[in-house]
């Protein structure tokens, strides 16, 4: 059984720390990595990553995505942008070279949500090249939108979905400190929500859309809000400064309602260092409804080795997976993948 190659489009926190999973993981080789920034273009991963090469294949970083693509590579991750309409072109790229594709940006968890254009173009030309493709990641794909479904499997009606996370951005990159608005002004804040310059949680409209299909929960409305988090103290974390009295963090909330009822209640309070503001993180699903249901995880499952993990568990599915744009809906229930790689994209009919 052969191994599973792989393409890494972008190496910040998110590519780099995916990178280290997946050179711990069986069936599974690097071929190489697309990234522009001048202090690793050229470089070995393994070098960058101060991680011994042994018998691995040699893997350099190259801002020429496409002579990396035309290694042929069964999949490339994308961990580079956010939004949908910033990572399509990224996407029909790789798919157009014949390449599965995985992208953590979290439009991609549900892209029909907002832009569905796009995600019936991205589905028509997976299939006509013959790959599939797929976002994910902790948020959404998981904790607040996939989780709630699995639990409703234990149900027999379900009136109402409550979904919080109270969680750390400290591990993220600077793309994600500069999304929520780390360290700048109240002003700055208002300014950018104002004009919509700021995204803070980018995710909610395809979480709702996910529980809405999944449950056959159908809302005629969706609204979200986005509040600072003021910092009393100054904070730092690997790629976000906050100085006392400027953001340290964003308050997300968003509901959908079917005539005014709200069905589905989204709660996302997320800031860097947030044991300095005496936060406790956590992940807590309330279902209403028959049995209901309610768990909680304290402390929250880590977002940023959460969302590596996902990307690495979920990529032999991806290639395994029919022709077409996927969601989380369609793959195999999530698992830590501690067997072959290969075995799982290549061992079926």
């Amino acid at each position: 059984m052969r191994n599973v190659t792989v393409a890494l489009w972008g190496f910040g926190a998110m590519g780099s720390g995916i990178a280290r999973v997946l050179l711990e993981r069986k069936g599974v080789d690097i071929i190489g990595v697309c990234d522009t920034h001048p202090a690793k273009e050229g470089k070995s991963i393994y070098a960058l990553l101060d991680i011994p090469q042994g018998e691995r294949p040699e893997a350099l970083v190259t801002g020429d995505i496409a002579a990396l693509l035309a290694k042929k590579p069964d999949i490339c991750v994308v961990a580079t942008n956010s939004f949908v309409k910033e990572v399509y072109p990224k996407i029909m790229q790789v798919v157009e070279a014949g390449v599965n594709v995985l992208t953590i940006a979290e439009e991609m968890a549900w892209p029909s949500a907002q832009s569905p254009e796009l995600a019936e173009k991205m589905d028509r030309a997976a299939r006509a090249h013959g790959v599939s493709i797929l976002g994910t990641g902790i948020n959404p794909g998981m904790m607040m939108d996939l989780l709630a479904v699995f639990l409703s499997g234990c149900m027999t009606q379900v009136s109402h979905v409550r979904c919080e996370r109270v969680n750390s951005l400290s591990p993220f990159g600077q793309a994600v400190m500069v999304e929520q608005g780390i360290g700048i002004s109240v002003e700055e804040f208002n300014r950018g929500v104002q004009d919509g310059t700021l995204a803070g949680h980018v995710g909610f409209a395809e979480s709702a859309a996910m529980i809405g299909d999944a449950l056959g929960i159908r809302y005629d409305g969706f609204e979200q809000q986005m509040l600072p988090i003021i910092t009393e103290v100054d904070r730092k974390s690997p790629h976000g400064f906050a100085a006392k009295g400027h953001i340290a963090g964003v308050n997300m909330t968003a509901q959908a309602t079917a005539q005014g009822e709200e069905k589905i209640s989204l709660l996302h309070p997320q800031q860097i260092e947030p044991q300095l503001a005496g936060v406790d993180t956590g992940d807590y699903v309330t279902l209403t409804g028959t049995p209901p249901v309610a768990m909680a995880i304290k402390p929250e499952v880590d977002g940023g080795l959460g969302t590596i993990a996902m990307a690495c568990n979920m990529l032999p599915f991806v290639v395994a997976a029919a022709p077409g744009l996927k969601t989380m809906l369609d793959m195999p229930v999530p698992r830590c993948v501690m067997g072959d790689y290969g075995a799982i994209a290549f061992g079926r009919d």
